[in-house]
């Protein structure tokens, strides 16, 4: 699977990979990475590689792998240094990284740290 290349699907909960209750519905948790403005490329790459026009982070975007560790090694020295300049832009903005997901950050003073939201999603 694209996602979960080396981790068995139903391992991915208890390992971390995803959460029982999601921090990201508490709204204070987002997923980014860092785009190069007219770059193009694929949008759905393979585990191991960049995604589309972002920065070479030496995985893709929601690789559910011991590689997305935000300090993991071996890796490119140009994919530690996007790794080390999201992160420090990041703490900078007060933002605090989840160490099993390079592009996974949550306000570190959070306004709701208890509370889960729900909204509907519905299609404009």
């Amino acid at each position: 699977p694209q996602w979960y290349p080396t981790v068995r699907r139903g391992d991915l909960i208890a390992k971390g990979y995803v959460g029982g209750l999601s921090s990201h519905s508490r709204g204070s948790t987002v997923d980014l990475a860092i785009a190069e403005p007219g770059k193009k490329g694929t949008t759905h790459p393979a585990c191991g590689a960049p995604d589309g026009d972002t920065l070479d982070f030496g995985t893709g975007f929601d690789c559910f792998d011991p590689m997305s560790e935000t300090s993991h090694r071996p890796l490119s020295a140009k994919a530690a240094a996007n790794r080390k300049m999201l992160l420090a832009a990041m703490h900078a903005a007060g933002f605090r990284n989840y160490a099993r997901e390079w592009w996974h950050f949550t306000l570190a003073k959070e306004p709701f740290p208890k509370q889960r939201f729900d909204f509907p999603v519905t299609a404009p």
